[in-house]
């Protein structure tokens, strides 16, 4: 079997990006396969240094970069453009810049979307459906995107592929070696990890551990993660300042701390390993796919989120619990049931760990590389190019 030469249009590190380090992530696993031979076309805010597996990069904010990366992909002998799609990772009005590129590629086109709105405005609805239309398959990382797809973007049903979000696969010490290690024994441990934006509703968690701690003395709420870069530099670092400000306001400097540096994987795994539940606190019902709930499923947390359409299917079926969006008190209702109720813990964690090992990258890698071997296949019987 011939290897499905790939190019992956995305943001990628040292780009703080979410959508960056999953592609990382998702290229390496791909490269480890017999099957797959994978680059980057990196979508860049300003200079980096990038590896060698990227092949050219585009300015983000010059529309001219992408009819030329058009023409630059269609010189490369590549079987096969994977687009991960996010509207703020594009140039133009809602991304629209995109278009220019998948309209002039002559390659076929898998999209996966990182975000998909309920309800769109009329130009994020046109140029999701073009993107769509234009593609041969389009990948979603949660069941229930599948019927929004198809009622509010008129995506054919059959084209849409559901694979799951990744995780790393680490082997780590017991939950109690790593507390130890971190000399937080005796603790039970909450954790958030990401980076830090208004969006994340920490503020709600911080009033809800708060909540918690007049009974559990013990409890500690670790927040992981630099600020947003996007953030930083347009905000500096206001909303965590205003974080720490609650903080001390309540009271809760032994109860609340910030963990505010670059995290590697390893480091997250850890700390997520050594947790008892993890919490985001999410203010958005939009929120298709979070890479950091993924990742605490994948590690086998039990898990108190909001009820964004991500955490209603990776929680589903007694992985977790849910609480109601900007509600301190309802978090705090959820967290403390857990606490209160060891065994019901367990039980979640058990069934969230069987969920997780679908979940990492290597099972992960071999349904794209599949895929993508299908479309090269397909593409290669009939030749035909979707127009957008």
């Amino acid at each position: 079997m011939d290897k499905v030469k790939v190019a992956f249009l995305s943001t990628y590190p040292p780009r703080e990006c979410g959508i960056a380090t999953f592609t990382q992530d998702l290229l390496r696993e791909l490269n480890k396969t017999k099957t797959v031979e994978a680059g980057v076309v990196a979508l860049s805010d300003r200079e980096y240094d990038y590896g060698r597996e990227v092949l050219f990069e585009i300015r983000q904010q010059d529309r001219r970069d992408y009819a030329a990366a058009a023409e630059k992909l269609n010189g490369f002998d590549l079987d096969l453009l994977v687009v991960e799609h996010e509207y703020g990772i594009y140039g133009g009005e809602w991304g629209s810049f995109l278009l220019d590129l998948v309209e002039g590629v002559k390659l076929p086109v898998v999209v996966t979307l990182h975000t998909t709105l309920s309800a769109p405005n009329q130009l994020q609805r046109d140029i999701l459906q073009k993107i769509c239309q234009r593609s041969e398959a389009t990948v979603v990382m949660a069941q229930n995107t599948v019927p929004l797809l198809s009622d509010v973007y008129s995506v054919d049903r059959e084209k849409i592929v559901v694979i799951h979000h990744g995780v790393p696969r680490m082997n780590l010490p017991s939950r109690e070696e790593l507390k130890r290690e971190a000399g937080l024994e005796g603790r039970t441990v909450v954790s958030t990890f990401g980076l830090l934006s208004p969006g994340k509703g920490i503020e709600y968690g911080i009033r809800a551990i708060g909540q918690v701690a007049e009974k559990h003395r013990d409890i500690l709420y670790l927040i992981l993660g630099q600020t947003h870069p996007v953030i930083k530099r347009q905000y500096g670092e206001e909303y965590r300042e205003q974080l720490e400000e609650l903080v001390d306001e309540l009271g809760l400097k032994n109860h609340v701390q910030f963990v505010n540096r670059y995290l590697s994987k390893a480091d997250i795994m850890r700390y997520l390993k050594l947790s008892d539940i993890y919490l985001t606190p999410y203010l958005g019902k939009e929120q298709a796919v979070s890479g950091t709930l993924a990742y605490a499923v994948g590690c086998g947390r039990v898990i108190v989120s909001t009820p964004y359409a991500y955490a209603e299917e990776m929680l589903a079926d007694g992985r977790g619990l849910l609480a109601e969006f900007k509600d301190s008190d309802s978090i705090a209702k959820q967290i403390q049931f857990l606490l209160d109720n060891p065994q019901e813990r367990k039980k979640m964690e058990e069934k969230t760990q069987r969920l997780g090992e679908e979940m990492f990258w290597d099972s992960v890698a071999k349904r794209y590389a599949e895929l993508f071997q299908s479309v090269k296949e397909r593409y290669s019987q009939d030749g035909e190019i979707k127009s957008a």
